[in-house]
């Protein structure tokens, strides 16, 4: 099983992930393929997010039994700790000041 969730992601890359995958709420994709599959989807996922960002997730014989990566400027970012992968929370870039002022993402 893998699942692909998207922000603000370009219809030319929502249109492709459609093809291959269920949207079961916008920009939230499913589906089940293979790893070979899985990484043609991500190269292309990569390829495609423009300004937005995505986040992809698939089961793996791993401690928490699945493995994620994501694409696209976002401030949360997968890093490896003792084997076991977690989610480090950056802060906003103070250069690039988001629509409210306070930071992008």
């Amino acid at each position: 099983m893998m699942m692909v969730v998207t922000t603000n992601a370009p219809p030319r890359l929502r249109g492709r992930l459609a093809v291959w995958l269920l949207e079961v709420r916008a920009g939230v994709y499913i589906g089940t393929y293979s790893a070979r599959t899985r990484e043609m989807i991500a190269s292309q996922v990569a390829a495609m997010i423009e300004d937005g960002d995505a986040v992809i997730a698939w089961t793996a014989p791993t401690d928490a039994g699945f493995d994620f990566q994501t694409y696209g400027r976002n401030r949360r970012m997968p890093v490896d700790f003792d084997g076991l992968r977690l989610v480090a929370f950056h802060p906003p870039d103070a250069g690039n000041p988001g629509p409210d002022g306070r930071g992008s993402g």
